[in-house]
This record gives C-alpha cells, structure tokens and sequence, in this order.
C-alpha cells in the first residue's frame, strides 16, 4: 500500500491560520465602537460640580451647616477640576467647551440628608465606574468614590 499525498491545504496551515484569526478578529471592531462612548468621567465629573452646589446651598439655607459642609464643598470642587483636567487629557478638543454649571438644586426640607445623599450616589457611582477604567486612571476615580463614601459615613 502506499500512501497518497494529501489533497488540498495540509491541516498544519489551517490550524495555524485558525489560531492567528482569533487574536486578529479580537481588535476588529463588529458592533458599535467603544469610543463612540462618552467618557464615564464625564458624568463623575458633572455629580462633583452638582455636589459641591448642593452643599453651598445647603450652607446658604442654614449657616451652621458651613462646618460640616464646607470641606466636603471644596473636595467636590476638586474632584470636579481633577476628572476634568483627566477628561482634557485624553481629549484635548474638550477642553474648547467648558462644562455647564448645574442646575439650581433641590434641597427639601432636610438639606443635610439631601447632600448625604448626592454624595453616597456619587460614591456608588465612582466606584461602579472604576472597575471598567484602564489602569491609570483607576486611583482618581476610586480616591473620589473613597472620599464621597466617606463624607456620606460622616454626614450620616
């Protein structure tokens, strides 16, 4: 008996053909592009801004909240000027636009209840959003979801 030679591509190349697809296939796009995604710093950004609102005018409705609020207003204005300053980095077009202040809040009849609020919805969301950043920019988003968590403990 003797062997016939085969016919057609050697099943060596197919194989390796499969496995050089795969990672290849892996950086095409086939659905909607991730870029097409606003930037999640964007939302964290406008909650800090809208925080730090809140507050100033929890403050200016009752003035003895001032020493409670006071801090928690300045490290919202600065994690509003850091995500935007990590925003403008990677899109330095952005940086044309300046945000929109916030709306005027709504405190209610409890404004210490009402920013204790705004800051542990901003803690969920810092926190959801950082499991989903590269790398680099995981220590800003968790040291914002840290500090609102915190002030919500605290303000608690």
């Amino acid at each position: 008996m003797s062997a016939t030679p085969p016919v057609g591509v050697p099943r060596r190349r197919v194989l390796v053909a499969a496995l050089l697809a795969v990672p290849a296939a892996g950086g095409c796009s086939f659905g909607s592009d991730a870029d097409d995604a606003p930037d999640p710093l964007i939302a964290l950004a406008d909650a800090a801004r809208a925080d730090a609102g809140l507050a100033r005018a929890a403050i200016a409705a009752d003035g003895a909240l001032a020493e409670a609020l006071q801090p928690l207003v300045d490290a919202r204005a600065a994690h509003a000027a850091a995500l935007e300053a990590e925003i403008t980095r990677l899109d330095p077009d952005r940086a044309a636009t300046p945000p929109a202040p916030p709306p005027a809040p709504a405190l209610g009849r409890d404004p210490m209840a009402r920013v204790r609020e705004a800051c542990e919805a901003s803690g969920a969301a810092a926190a959801a959003a950082a499991v989903a950043l590269p790398a680099e920019r995981i220590g800003l988003v968790a040291a914002v979801a840290a500090c609102c968590s915190t002030y919500a403990v605290v303000l608690g």
